[in-house]
């Protein structure tokens, strides 16, 4: 079994160790664009070239699904994706997790890319999924790419930012870009009032993995001997995963349980 996912950068890997925790035995590739990244700040129709050039150097490999753990090319490509893969390979996008946030009430917050934020995408997701309900849609400039460059200063300050622009009774906040599911503690701290109940967050990456192998009829397995490879490929190039990947925890963990082929 190999499991396919790609994004702009290292956004995928909570994703990544979602699917191997769920699945040790699956061979990953993890495919990104440090060449050509930030994807937020580029235009629908940039943005959907390198998606679709990342998923054809994971496409290269073989994979049985592909999951586009990235919320900008999900919200402007998936169409054109699926249009080119399908249906040999199955593709999975990336979701704003607005339904089950929306169900728990309270006052909603999504964080997300500015490319995200306001996109027709979100807003009809908000009406779907979040009707009566308060929500705040907060743009986070410059914190996908900081995350990425583990650049601790400029994710202080973008959180910092970000989290002043939240409402003071936000009960719930979506993590609309999966690289904030890597510094998702630091969010909640941020955001979390000292006379407000515990805020609660929703990332998406269990969701895509549990999504993934369901596509391909594949049960979970997380006690499944661990006999897998890890590939990655860095704008089409195959390398090893990078230092700034092995600052978070989920990146340490990909890397101790299946060692880079």
């Amino acid at each position: 079994m190999k499991i396919a996912l790609m994004d702009s950068g290292i956004g995928l890997l909570p994703a990544a160790a979602a699917v191997r925790r769920l699945r040790p035995d699956a061979d990953l590739v993890l495919s990104w664009d440090p060449d050509g990244m930030p994807w937020g700040p580029r235009t629908p129709e940039d943005i959907t070239q390198r998606a679709i050039a990342v998923a054809e150097a994971a496409a290269a490999h073989a994979p049985e699904v592909l999951i586009v753990a990235c919320n900008t090319a999900s919200v402007h490509s998936l169409p054109a994706m699926r249009a080119r893969f399908e249906p040999d390979l199955p593709i999975i996008g990336t979701v704003p997790a607005i339904k089950p946030a929306a169900a728990g009430g309270g006052h909603v917050a999504i964080w997300a890319t500015p490319a995200t934020t306001g996109s027709a995408y979100q807003r009809g997701l908000i009406e779907e999924f979040a009707a009566g309900v308060a929500v705040t849609e907060v743009a986070c400039p410059g914190l996908a790419d900081a995350v990425h460059h583990a650049d601790e200063a400029a994710i202080e300050a973008a959180i910092a930012s970000a989290a002043a622009r939240t409402p003071e009774d936000v009960t719930t906040v979506v993590l609309g870009c999966t690289n904030y599911e890597l510094v998702a503690e630091r969010i909640r701290a941020a955001v979390q009032r000292p006379d407000r109940p515990p805020l609660v967050l929703h990332g998406t990456a269990g969701a895509v993995a549990a999504q993934a192998l369901r596509r391909i009829g594949v049960e979970p397995a997380p006690d499944a001997v661990v006999d897998s490879t890890l590939t990655v490929l860095l704008s089409g190039r195959e390398a090893t995963l990078p230092d700034t990947a092995l600052t978070y925890e989920e990146g340490r963990f990909l890397r101790t349980v299946s060692p880079v082929r």
